[in-house]
Formats: structure tokens, C-alpha cells, sequence
């Protein structure tokens, strides 16, 4: 889960973590009060979603006067901005953050992440900030710095030393360096945070460390004991369909291809996707329904899937193990009656009990396409999506 520059700067600075003075808008008005609030000469109008490279987008904008405030404010809410993070559909401003304008200095990179590789966190960071740390890694890698963590142990004052000098701070700014890093790993652990971002961690005319910008990720996993956290969530920033999915207790991840795929089993549903674009399709979706696939939970992933206008053909694929092949196939028959399918439907079932389930399939009288083996079963969805796409052309 994401949350917003402005919630991910509230928790830094409860952490020691400076930042710049700034307030949260929802009209042209609200962003002016929050300037005239502020104080100065010159206010950063940022606009409020879950992506990086929104400077480039036009999502960030300086300004000099009340009015040009007012004027920022205007053209960004409900702007669509489109970043290289985002994809083509782009995500839509609905609040802004107004900041006040910073002496920068010198503009630094820093991050820490989790990294399932090494089973640690690193801590990544660079004397060459504000621009993307992948355009770095590729032209200059001798410029990133990676300092890796044993999270069992914790974040040593030695690693932040050694981070705060490999960033090109002076001697007198070491101290304050190392209490930033401090806190940046403390709001990262205490919040079960996967991925905290300052990107530039700006040094001021006075040598003061401010985190210009952040972004922070977490552990959907880990939600249930942070409440805190979970309030933050803006489902506006979220793929529609993936909140669904998630508020029914599935996982859903959307994709751009016109086979939906309803599949038990994370490892599975890979294979079946892999199977799909070997036959010559594109998969829809990710979805894996677990084990417990009652006639409910498969109705509500019927519902799930097709919700997508996309998608052309319907492909279940389903091993048995802790479930039976029965119980699915009386799941699929009630879900298919209920919803009224106008699209094809192909099955494939294994495991326990799947001569029962493939009969439960035959009877039902429905136009299902059912499949034995899962190289069959793609086959017959791309088949089936191309009769549809030729039939609607």
C-alpha cells in the first residue's frame, strides 16, 4: 500500500526527520489560505498521487505570488497526469500540498527497502539527487551507494556514518546526518514499511538536512496491526478492480489482455498466464482465488473478472488439493446461471474428486469449453478469443 507525500512527511517528522513548512488543499482557495499561512515569497504547489516523476508531468509547480498559487491550484485538480510510474491511464489530482519555497544547496538521493534477495534491508543512496535513481543506475552505478542492514540487529550509528559521508556531507553536517537516517529507519520499521523514499533530501544555505519529497510503501500484509496506517489508503490511487478484489479477501492484480483467468493458487496462476501467451493470448489478470473456494467466493470472482469490458474470454483453471473438483464445479454451474455469461467460459480441472467435477461440468447443460491439461486449456481460450474479436469485427 501507498500513501501520499504529505501522510509519508507527517510520519517523518515524528521520527526527527525535518521537512519543509506545508499544508493539504482541496481548492484554489484552500491553497492560497495555505500560502498566506506559510509565509514568504515563494510556495511549491505539489500535486497529491501516488507516483514519482511528477515534476516531469507538470505535476509540481513554483510560484511567486498568491495568484499564481491560486492559477497552480486550479489547473492541477482533477488533472490526469501521466508519469513513466503511472502508465498511459494516468492518475487523477484530487488534493494538492502547498510548500514553502527551499534554499537548496546541494540535492541527495536516499531510500530504504526491503530486499527479499538478501533477505535485509538496504539502504541506497547517492550524492546525485532529483533525477531517477534508474537513469542513474544505468549512466553512473559508481554514483549509488548500497549499505545493507540485518534487520535482527538494526541500523548500527557506524552505517549511517558511513552513508552520511558517502552522500558528500561535510564533517559538521555528519551528526545531523546520522540522526535523519535514524529516523527515516525507525519510521520504517515501526510502521512495517517495505519502501521509504526521499528523493532529493535536500542540504539548505544554512546546512540544514530537509526531506523535499517522500514516498512510502507498506506491507498490505502487515495492515491489519497498523490501523493507523490503513486509514491512510486513498482507493481513488488504486486500480479499481484490485480494491475490489481486495475488499472480498482475493488477489487481484489487473492486466492489459482479454482472457480473464479465475486460478487456485499463486504459482499456478503464473504458469496458466505463461501457458496463455505461449498459445498466442494475452492475460487479463492475475487472480487467485485461494483455497477455500466456496460457491460464493467463486461467484465473486466471476463478477470480479468480468467486470473487466476487456476481457473476451473466461478461463478457469483449477488443481484440487485441499479443495475438491466437486465443490468447484458447483461453484462455476451456480456462478455461470447467476450472472448469465455472454462470453466463453473454458474449465480445466485436477485433482481430488475430478471425474465427479467434470461430470457436475457435462450435466449442467451450459456452454462451457472444458479442457484436461493446462496446455489445452490456453489453447482453448485464445481460440475462443479470436472467434469473439472476429465476430465483433
Amino acid at each position: 500500500m501507498d500513501i501520499h507525500e504529505y501522510q509519508a512527511k507527517e510520519i517523518l517528522t515524528e521520527y526527527g526527520v525535518k521537512i519543509a513548512d506545508g499544508g493539504l488543499a482541496y481548492s484554489p482557495e484552500d491553497a492560497v489560505q495555505r500560502a498566506r499561512e506559510i509565509g514568504g515569497s515563494i510556495w511549491a504547489v505539489k500535486a497529491q498521487i501516488h507516483s514519482g516523476a511528477r515534476g516531469k508531468a507538470g505535476g509540481i509547480k513554483l510560484c511567486r505570488s498568491h495568484d499564481e498559487v491560486a492559477k497552480a491550484a486550479e489547473e492541477l485538480l482533477g488533472k490526469r497526469l501521466v508519469t513513466h510510474q503511472t502508465g498511459p491511464a494516468g492518475k487523477v489530482c484530487g488534493r494538492l500540498y502547498v510548500e514553502a519555497g527551499t534554499d537548496i544547496a546541494k540535492e541527495l538521493y536516499f531510500c530504504l527497502l526491503v530486499d527479499r534477495s538478501s533477505e535485509r534491508i538496504v539502504m541506497v543512496g547517492s550524492a546525485q539527487g532529483g533525477m531517477d535513481i534508474e537513469e542513474l543506475a544505468q549512466t553512473n552505478p559508481e554514483a549509488i551507494t548500497k549499505i545493507y542492514i540485518e534487520p535482527s540487529v538494526g541500523l548500527q550509528d557506524f552505517q549511517a556514518r558511513a552513508m552520511a559521508f558517502a552522500l558528500g556531507l561535510p564533517v559538521s553536517m555528519i551528526n545531523t546526518a546520522v540522526k535523519t537516517i535514524n529516523g527515516c529507519y525507525r519510521a520504517l520499521r515501526d510502521n512495517d514499511a517495505n519502501m521509504l523514499e526521499i528523493n532529493p533530501l535536500v542540504v539548505t544555505g544554512k546546512e540544514d538536512l530537509l526531506a523535499l519529497d517522500c514516498k512510502m510503501g507498506f506491507d498490505d500484509n502487515a495492515l491489519f496491526r497498523r490501523h493507523r496506517i490503513a486509514e491512510l489508503r486513498d482507493k481513488t490511487q488504486e486500480d479499481p478492480r484490485e480494491m475490489a478484489a481486495a475488499d472480498r479477501g482475493l488477489s487481484y492484480v489487473g492486466l492489459d489482455g482479454d482472457i480473464g483467468c479465475m486460478i487456485n493458487g499463486a504459482g499456478l496462476a503464473m504458469a496458466t498466464m505463461d501457458m496463455i501467451k505461449l498459445a498466442g493470448g494475452e492475460p487479463a489478470n492475475f487472480l487467485d482465488v485461494g483455497g477455500g473456494a466456496s460457491p460464493e467466493r467463486t461467484e465473486k470472482a466471476f463478477r470480479l473478472v468480468l467486470a473487466d469490458k476487456n476481457v473476451k474470454a473466461m478461463l478457469v483453471n483449477i488443481f484440487a488439493g485441499i479443495n475438491r473438483c466437486d465443490w468447484i464445479a458447483e461453484g462455476v454451474v451456480h456462478a455461470v446461471k447467476k450472472i448469465d455469461m455472454k462470453i466463453p467460459l473454458i474449465v480445466r480441472l485436477s485433482g481430488t474428486n475430478v471425474e465427479e467435477g467434470r461430470r457436475i461440468i457435462a450435466e449442467s447443460g451450459l456452454p462451457i469449453i472444458t479442457a484436461e491439461t493446462l496446455a489445452e486449456a490456453a489453447e482453448k481460450a485464445v481460440q475462443a478469443r479470436d472467434e469473439v474479436v472476429a465476430r465483433e469485427g
